[in-house]
């Protein structure tokens, strides 16, 4: 088998750059030949996982998220294959497959590993892996995406503090499948692939790659201080028993809201609302961990 590693260099603080000399390490010994190449920007590793997929290599994601997303998306509905080494700050979608945490353990999983077909999200023709967020979401997304006071997985806690100190409360309109419109007025609307995202934080427990669905999650109206005293059950799954959270569960949902937003999907910005979220059923094939 024969790699094509896509690096992120400044993902994770510059985590994957860092790590690249043990992991081409880690591969030559496990016998797998590879090459690797730095990316300029989503669209420039887009391209070049097109370029793996054509000359037969697995194109491997070693950065963050959303790295791992726009690898996927280029090679959604081909028979190119995706590989995944964590080297951003949240690496929720690992956490996902189960894959280890750290890049050169998670070599192993590309030598010892099996394809299997998953799912994909779509936000206005822009595939993601994990999750697509809107509301309070866009407002913690951008203050982490764009601090540089605070690094590492704290970024995302800084986020939400900043956000919900001028939070206040939006109205949401979403349609599932063609359906009769539902108003939430509230914090958030989410459309999950995948159960995580900001560094671990279980937001759709039920969701799976497998199913051909989206777990749409709302999060409506709470006092400020409540929201904050129960943010940590996100983190266990539990959120989703509160009275103002509602999972939905649909193939295609359109998000409109009372103000603007920009939809954050992966952690990046891919549209602003309204939008149109669908499920891509088995759209890319992805090695995972042996008996995943």
């Amino acid at each position: 088998m024969s790699l094509a590693l896509i690096v992120n260099p400044s993902a994770g603080g510059g985590r994957a750059g860092k790590h690249l000399p043990e992991v081409r390490q880690r591969l030559t010994a496990l016998g797998l030949e590879h090459r690797a190449e730095y990316t300029r920007s989503l669209d420039h590793a887009r391209e070049l996982a097109k370029q793996a997929a054509a000359a037969g290599a697995t194109a491997v994601a070693f950065g963050g998220d959303g790295l791992v997303g726009a690898v996927a998306g280029a090679l959604a509905g081909s028979d190119g294959v995706l590989g995944i080494l964590p080297g951003g700050r949240g690496n929720d979608f690992v956490r996902m497959l189960g894959i280890p945490a750290t890049p050169v353990a998670a070599c192993d999983v590309l030598h010892t590993g099996q394809v299997r077909k998953l799912d994909l999200g779509e936000v206005n023709a822009l595939p993601y892996v994990g999750i697509a967020s809107c509301g309070f979401d866009s407002v913690a997304n951008r203050i982490a995406n764009d601090t540089r006071v605070v690094r590492g997985k704290l970024v995302y806690v800084y986020g939400l503090l900043r956000a919900l100190a001028g939070w206040k409360p939006a109205t949401f309109t979403i349609e599932l499948d063609g359906g009769e419109a539902r108003i939430v007025t509230g914090y958030s609307v989410a459309a999950a692939n995948s159960r995580f995202y900001g560094a671990g934080m279980m937001l759709a427990p039920d969701a799976s790659l497998q199913d051909g669905q989206l777990d749409v999650v709302t999060i409506g109206a709470a006092p400020r201080l409540r929201f904050l005293m129960r943010a940590p059950q996100v983190l266990r799954g539990t959120h989703v028993r509160l009275p103002n959270v509602e999972v939905l569960r649909c193939s295609q949902v359109t998000i409109s809201a009372s103000r603007p937003f920009t939809m954050y999907a992966d952690g990046d910005p891919v549209g602003d609302l309204p939008v149109t979220v669908r499920a891509l059923p088995g759209a890319v094939n992805a090695i995972v961990p042996a008996g995943q």
